[in-house]
């Protein structure tokens, strides 16, 4: 059980993200039927690792956020889905709000309605894509010890006094918040990466305990994807810099290969200042990069509705221009535009009269001290717990393949045993033939699987109700529930969707192949997705732009170059 320091306090929650899957449109081309949240990673479904993470943490009060066209595909695996069934109780409530469909950005998701009635304090936002080896209590701790009164807050609870009290205490913005980010490096091929710049805490008269995950926790001064990054350096030629960042972070630790996990323990008055602020469509992008410049570019907290914000007040003037969230209003010198008065409210009780207690809000020449938020960089050395996100075909091919190498329950005992291991590694060993091979200790195969004679499978995951026919060699696949292998077929790094039929002889090479697809006998393929031609029709958009990679665009200028019309 978690430490009583690192529990999290009475009404705090957890909202979990269950996004529409464009990014796999192999397995994703019906999403009111095979929604993301239920694709399985290594035999589990999706949304059980962050609903796990979430346990495991001590809360209990998730919500799990998904369209309506979802929703009953995700309820009916709630309460027939054995891995889900088994978690512990209460289970995870569902919610599909009116308003969000496929499209919907994970920002505008908290100023729909039903979302904001259910946010009633300070709570923690996971993608279901998250699979999460990492204790999350001691991520807790350490915004708690941080952020929360217990050390370096900026504010206290509601007992607070003095100008913290006439603010509105903790709902009034004293807290900070903290995300996560990981080490992409040594992942697949393409994975998405954001930038980020950070600047070291400051130093505590207190040294952390070994366990405490605080050395590896920092300011974030700077946020957004890497591709973003890209544009502006090629257009300036250069990286812009603020004088004011300098100013304020004097040392600036800037990361270009990790990526943001979409772990954010966050402050209730978030809601506000999103709800605030329309044109934050993103929270990844939009509400943590302003969230992270506020804090040191001067005029920017106002310009995003802070004053008000930490005022209580409901109202705030938008601005169109800076909600842009581009490189060219990030150029704007708000500094030589304010007038602000440079001295922090709370520092001496004198400074109390700032406060206007009839309105309750700061007054106009009062500089607005924004609460941090910070950065948890997950170190990459190895091994260590495993945190990622696993939103591409790649990604549940490889990490699927991790987790199978987990030494099961059985083997180590549940102590020992990861938070993710199996309880066994083949957990119907009578369906396996006396003469075939298979390399138990990096693969998993789930119920009634059968594997016929001279058959061969090696790392891979199988999953439940599975058929290998005589003399198939499996090497490196994911196979979903259901699937059938022919006789005499060879895969290899492939991903199989749920009861697909692979014709006898087949030989695929890097291949996906969508949900109740056959393929015919002797087919030979390599680095394709096979898909009926509905699913090429539902998925057209996505499918396009999964194939705008290097290599398409490789030979696409290949095909330019020796076109003879081309220029026509």
């Amino acid at each position: 059980m978690p430490h009583a320091l690192s529990m999290p306090a009475p009404g705090f929650q957890a909202i979990i993200l269950c996004g529409p899957g464009s990014s796999f449109p192999t397995f994703t081309a019906n999403a009111d039927e095979n929604p993301k949240a239920l694709l399985p990673i290594a035999n589990r479904p999706m949304v059980w690792y962050p609903i796990d993470f979430c346990y495991r943490m001590g809360i209990t009060n998730i919500t799990l956020i998904t369209p309506p066209s979802s929703s009953p595909a995700i309820t009916a695996a709630m309460n027939t889905n054995p891995h889900l069934t088994g978690l512990p109780l209460p289970k995870p409530d569902i919610l599909a709000p009116e308003g969000l469909d496929q499209n919907t950005g994970t920002a505008h998701i908290f100023r729909l309605p039903e979302v904001r009635a259910i946010v009633t304090g300070d709570f923690i936002v996971l993608p279901c894509d998250l699979v999460c080896e990492l204790g999350g209590e001691s991520l807790l701790e350490t915004w708690m010890v941080k952020e929360a009164g217990l050390g370096g807050a900026t504010g206290g609870g509601p007992e607070s006094t003095g100008p913290k009290m006439a603010l509105g205490g903790e709902r009034g913005g004293r807290r900070g918040g903290l995300g996560v980010w990981y080490q992409t490096k040594g992942g697949p091929k393409g994975e998405e990466t954001d930038f980020i710049a950070t600047s070291p805490l400051e130093s505590s008269v207190v040294p952390p305990s070994r366990s405490s995950l605080v050395p590896n926790v920092s300011n974030l001064v700077y946020s957004m994807p890497t591709d973003t990054l890209n544009d502006i350096t090629e257009e300036k030629k250069s990286l812009p810099i603020r004088h004011s960042l300098v100013r304020n972070h004097s040392r600036i630790r800037m990361l270009s290969t990790h990526r943001d996990a979409h772990i954010y323990i966050f402050p209730a008055w978030i809601i506000d200042m999103i709800n605030n602020n329309e044109h934050m469509d993103s929270i990844g992008e939009d509400v943590i990069g302003w969230w992270a410049k506020a804090g040191w570019q001067a005029g920017l907290a106002d310009k995003l509705g802070l004053r008000e914000v930490f005022s209580n007040s409901k109202t705030v003037d938008s601005d169109d221009n800076l909600l842009d969230n581009s490189h060219e209003s990030d150029d704007i010198d708000f500094g030589s535009l304010s007038s602000t008065w440079t001295s922090k409210l709370g520092d001496d009780p004198t400074q109390a009269s700032m406060v206007d207690e009839k309105s309750n809000t700061l007054a106009a020449d009062t500089e607005i001290v924004v609460p941090p938020i910070l950065a948890y960089v997950h170190p990459s050395t190895s091994p260590g717990p495993l945190i990622r996100r696993v939103d591409t075909a790649p990604l549940l091919l490889s990490i699927s393949l991790q987790l199978a190498k987990l030494e099961s329950i059985a083997e180590v005992g549940k102590d020992a045993a990861s938070p993710f291991a199996h309880p066994s590694k083949v957990a119907y060993p009578e369906g396996i033939a006396p003469r075939c091979t298979v390399t138990r200790p990096d693969s998993l195969l789930a119920e009634n699987v059968t594997v016929e004679e001279k058959s061969a499978i090696k790392e891979c995951v199988i999953g439940a109700n599975c058929q290998i026919k005589q003399g198939a060699k499996l090497t490196r696949c994911v196979l979903m529930d259901g699937v059938v292998v022919g006789k005499g077929c060879k895969l290899t790094g492939c991903v199989l969707g749920r009861r697909s039929e692979i014709g006898e002889d087949s030989i695929l090479q890097d291949c996906e192949v969508q949900e109740n697809l056959m393929v015919e006998a002797r087919t030979e393929d390599k680095n394709n997705k096979l898909m009926s031609s509905e699913g090429m029709e539902a998925t057209e958009e996505e499918i396009q732009e999964s194939f705008a990679d290097e290599d398409m665009a490789d030979a696409a200028d290949d095909q330019a170059d020796f076109d003879p019309d081309s220029s026509a």
